[in-house]
């Protein structure tokens, strides 16, 4: 929360409350380090893996929105915001956008903060191997639909249309299902760690704002006015579990 209140008083002296999105990721590999600090015995190896995983998600997460929204100016939702609400704008920013996404991010960080200062018995139980696949499969996912969208979107040529290319032609969201593996695939390797289970709370909320609140749910509420070929591109494309594409009526 301190975190926060400074990124807050970062984006009053920016006018640019976007910066909180960039702290997303990086956030994570804070309340990581945090719960290491307090661990009370050894640091064990399991510590130091779900840790370093935290870390190349969060660092490519916050490093990739830093680089597509340099220069770009503030999200258009803040921008909404700052206008509906005036001067009182940075109060309400202050707890309606960063205090919650504090509060959003210790509570899906519960898995790691916890084998973070657990550790739990000697690394690789079946739980880790799993745990650690389904996280590979999940930051492939989400690295791989990154970087061909922002090729796709650096063409001119492809201003106005849809993409419906590469890992984007089993997934309307491939990198949101990506962002899903990597948390249940920490989850998984919580497990290993006695009494832990209560800790898949964390990437449960997480695949509620994914699939209901910021992720699918608000990217479609007005994508297909932007771009009508959407409409189609939504007939045959599942819209988050990678499947092959169905064939359109169209």
């Amino acid at each position: 929360m301190a975190a926060m209140f400074a990124l807050w008083l970062l984006s009053l002296a920016k006018r640019n409350a976007s910066i909180v999105d960039i702290w997303w990721g990086p956030g994570f590999l804070l309340l990581g380090c945090t719960a290491l600090i307090a661990a009370p015995g050894p640091v064990e190896a399991r510590s130091r893996l779900i840790v370093a995983l935290t870390a190349l998600w969060g660092l490519r997460l916050g490093g990739y929105l830093m680089w597509r929204n340099w220069g770009e100016g503030e999200d258009s939702r803040y921008v909404a915001m700052r206008r509906h609400f005036g001067e009182r704008f940075p109060w309400i920013s202050l707890f309606t956008v960063f205090a919650l996404q504090g509060v959003l991010q210790w509570t899906v960080a519960l898995p790691v903060q916890l084998t973070a200062a657990a550790g739990g018995p000697p690394l690789w139980t079946a739980l880790d191997v799993m745990g650690v696949a389904l996280f590979a499969v999940g930051l492939g996912f989400e690295t791989i639909g990154d970087a061909q969208l922002a090729r796709f979107k650096a063409d001119p040529a492809n201003r106005g249309r849809v993409m419906d290319q590469g890992l984007w032609r089993y997934t309307r969201h491939p990198n949101y299902f990506g962002d899903f593996c990597v948390w249940w695939g920490l989850g998984a390797i919580a497990l290993s760690v006695p009494g832990a289970a209560w800790t898949l709370i964390g990437p449960l909320v997480m695949s509620v704002l994914l699939l209901r609140v910021s992720g699918v749910a608000l990217l479609e509420r007005t994508i297909g006015r932007r771009r009508p070929a959407y409409a189609d591109y939504v007939e045959r494309t599942s819209a988050f579990f990678p499947r092959p594409p169905r064939r359109s009526a169209s």
